[in-house]
């Protein structure tokens, strides 16, 4: 008698099943705009996009398990982090988490390293030198101005 096994859909499905929970489940009646879970969760002050995010990790933990690069893991963790510190803002995060979509860019981003891993190793690595320099330039203008603003004071106080 042959042995009947359950069928178990692969990580790939599992994953998209996973991003559409957490993003896109429910369809807002009389509109096109979808929510999730992680936009359901996130309304919740404090503790829901952190909720969310720990969510969103198995999705990059996965990614790690499949041996997806250092470049596009650290892009991965950077959708995860911009959906967790921008959805933390009161209701313009909760309209971010909406549009933002972490978990399925980031099914995206692991099913175009399955179809092509050296193009999404270079895009990725691309995306993470681009946010290292903007964060720079941040850093860079941040002293330029607080060196600006501190002389000016030590000059209007010198004058006083």
């Amino acid at each position: 008698m042959a042995e009947r096994r359950a069928v178990v859909p692969d990580d790939r499905e599992r994953l998209a099943a996973l991003a559409r929970a957490l993003d896109a489940a429910v369809r807002i009646p009389g509109t096109n705009v979808r929510v999730g879970l992680d936009a359901v969760i996130g309304l919740v002050p404090g503790i829901g996009d952190v909720a969310g995010a720990a969510l969103a990790g198995y999705i990059v933990l996965a990614a790690a398990r499949r041996g997806a690069s250092p470049a596009l893991l650290t892009r991965m963790l950077l959708n995860v982090a911009i959906d967790t510190v921008l959805g933390a803002v009161p209701v313009i995060g909760d309209v971010f988490d909406v549009a933002w979509r972490a978990n399925s860019r980031n099914v995206a981003l692991l099913q175009r390293h399955g179809e092509a891993p050296a193009a999404t190793r270079a895009a990725s690595r691309a995306v993470v030198v681009l946010v290292l320099l903007g964060l720079a330039a941040l850093l860079v203008g941040g002293i330029v101005l607080a060196w600006l603003g501190l002389r000016a004071l030590l000059g209007g106080l010198h004058v006083a």
